[in-house]
């Protein structure tokens, strides 16, 4: 049976593509989302942008006929859905004090329409707002989240996988440094622990080269980058991705303490310092959402961003005050000699849109907090040579229309896991101190 999906306003400022993500089903918006999409439309955020491309998509359509009788979303598609622009029906549906809400209207709507339909069409409310879905589920209506961008959290790849070899196997590892496999389970760039199947305590760390069907063996390295080691296997790993020119993007995620955020600095400033590998490292995070504008503060530039940039600032002193090789000496201690030598920028991710950015170590901290169509857009950015870093804690979302499933952090893992420039890391250990270990996993 065919649905008509009603589409809320956040749906569409969200991703201005879900028009055409509901198949050959019928979608209704209505004229209360559009004067809500209409409101936003004037803003420099990423809102006013996906207002002003949602505005644009539905004008486009409007081309090919009538709204308010239905406009076929496919042209080439012969059972292509319609979209309908509908007025909300003033009726009794609702008690009349609660009807001025925007969020009511469009439960009117989708009320009448169930009831003009009865059996013909099961009319479905799509929303990102779990009380818009509540309210729904109190008058009978079906009401669903948007989950063509849904991650399913408890499958997520998390990077890495034990297998247990013989070992003879574990030994030949050693005497070759590489070996031949032949599985269809393992993903490009995914790291992998060889234990011996008689004892569990002989291990062994290599990562599978998708290309030759091999593992190699990690060559560890015992000097650290800017006086930080890893201390635990998952750093391991994690740093020797941050390090591996051959990957382009590469995903941290944990919890508080895990040591995402200054894994990725440390091994930025060391490939742009000590490398001269790439020609700058900027390290951002969203000021969210993101976009939003910062006018409200006081001061200039600087002073409205450094209360967001803070954590970022934080790393950086923990960085340079710690050991130190001749030429990072030289450098001085201080990051704003490094942001003066335009060897460091940071940065908001408010003003991305547009700009190219070659050659450049990218680290994107708290990347949680960013839509899939957002990751895009950073992603897109990426110039010749430039290498981006997305850290962030799936579970620490502060977007009220994205949650640990449909996140941009955790859709870029999954999207991504299969191409070889590409590698992601799920750190779960803490190391900030044992303090903030007992606090991560008991409060």
């Amino acid at each position: 049976m065919k649905k008509v999906f009603v589409l809320d306003t956040n749906i569409l400022l969200t991703n201005p593509n879900s028009i055409f993500q509901f198949d050959d089903n019928d979608i209704v918006i209505p004229i209360s989302v559009i004067e809500e999409i209409d409101h936003f439309k004037s803003d420099q955020s990423e809102n006013g942008r996906n207002a002003r491309e949602v505005s644009r998509i539905i004008d486009k359509l409007r081309q090919r006929g009538t709204l308010s009788l239905g406009i076929k979303i496919f042209e080439d598609r012969k059972d292509s859905g319609s979209l309908f622009v509908n007025l909300e029906p003033n009726n009794d549906v609702m008690p009349a004090g609660l009807r001025r809400n925007t969020d009511n209207q469009l439960l009117v709507l989708a009320i009448s329409l169930q009831k003009r339909l009865k059996d013909e069409k099961r009319v479905i409310i799509v929303t990102k707002d779990t009380n818009l879905r509540i309210k729904a589920d109190a008058f009978g209506l079906p009401a669903e989240n948007y989950s063509a961008d849904k991650v399913d959290i408890s499958h997520l790849y998390t990077g890495i996988t034990t297998v247990k070899v013989k070992t003879s196997l574990v030994n030949e590892f050693y005497a070759k440094r590489e070996i031949q496999v032949d599985r269809d389970d393992l993903h490009p760039n995914q790291y992998i622990v060889l234990q011996d199947e008689n004892d569990d305590s002989q291990s062994v760390y290599g990562i599978y080269d998708k290309v030759t069907k091999s593992i190699r063996m990690l060559e560890g390295s015992t000097d650290g980058i800017w006086g930080i080691f890893p201390r635990n296997v998952e750093q391991t790993f994690a740093l020797d991705a941050l390090l591996n020119d051959e990957i382009k993007i590469v995903t941290l995620t944990g919890g508080a303490g895990t040591g995402k955020t200054l894994l990725a600095i440390a091994a930025g400033l060391h490939k742009t310092t000590d490398e001269d590998q790439y020609q700058k490292i900027l390290v951002s995070r969203p000021i969210f959402p993101l976009g939003r504008d910062v006018g409200f503060l006081p001061g200039d530039l600087d002073e409205k961003l450094n209360p967001w940039m803070q954590p970022i600032y934080d790393n950086l002193e923990l960085l340079l005050s710690g050991s130190m090789s001749s030429r990072q000496k030289r450098l001085s201690k201080s990051y704003e000699e490094l942001i003066n030598q335009n060897i460091l920028a940071v940065e908001p991710l408010t003003y991305i849109r547009g700009r190219s950015l070659p050659n450049q170590f990218f680290v994107v901290d708290e990347a949680q907090n960013l839509t899939p169509h957002e990751i895009k857009t950073i992603l897109t950015r990426a110039g010749d040579g430039t290498k981006i870093v997305l850290t962030g804690d799936p579970y620490q979302i502060d977007h009220p229309y994205i949650d640990a499933e449909s996140n941009g952090l955790t859709y870029v893992i999954q999207r991504l896991k299969n191409e070889n420039l590409a590698a992601h890391i799920q750190l779960t250990t803490g190391e900030r101190s044992e303090l903030a270990s007992i606090a991560a996993k008991l409060l």
